[in-house]
């Protein structure tokens, strides 16, 4: 069983930072692309940005040059740095992984169960 747990949500001030955290846990054999995705009640949920196992990053447009991506690949974790918050940056952000649960088993997607982010202006 593969679980991915964020923390590090909250409410903040415009124009302040908040760092979202995920860890991967359970059996793990490996873990390839990691990312974050956010979604708004009623609105479907949309890529915020994503880092492959070697570092490899990949941003929303909304999110460039504000939102730092990383990850400890020993430690099965990947963070969310993100800087210069606007009220539209207000949603639940989730974890997403690419995990290999096993040895002999296939790649597949786990979610995290989301951590709500507020930005008041």
């Amino acid at each position: 069983q593969v679980q991915l747990a964020e923390s590090g949500g909250g409410l903040v001030q415009a124009g302040r930072s908040l760092r979202l955290s995920c860890t991967a846990s359970g059996t793990i054999f490996g873990i390839n692309n990691m990312g974050w995705f956010r979604q708004v009640s009623g609105k479907e949920r949309a890529l915020v940005a994503t880092i492959s196992r070697g570092g490899s990053t990949n941003y929303a447009d909304s999110v460039k040059g504000r939102f730092t991506i990383s990850r400890d690949n020993a430690k099965n974790t990947v963070s969310l740095q993100m800087d210069s918050l606007k009220p539209e940056d207000t949603a639940v952000y989730f974890c997403y992984g690419e995990v290999i649960p096993g040895l002999g088993h296939n790649l597949r997607g786990y979610w995290g169960q989301g951590t709500q982010v507020t930005v008041s202006s």
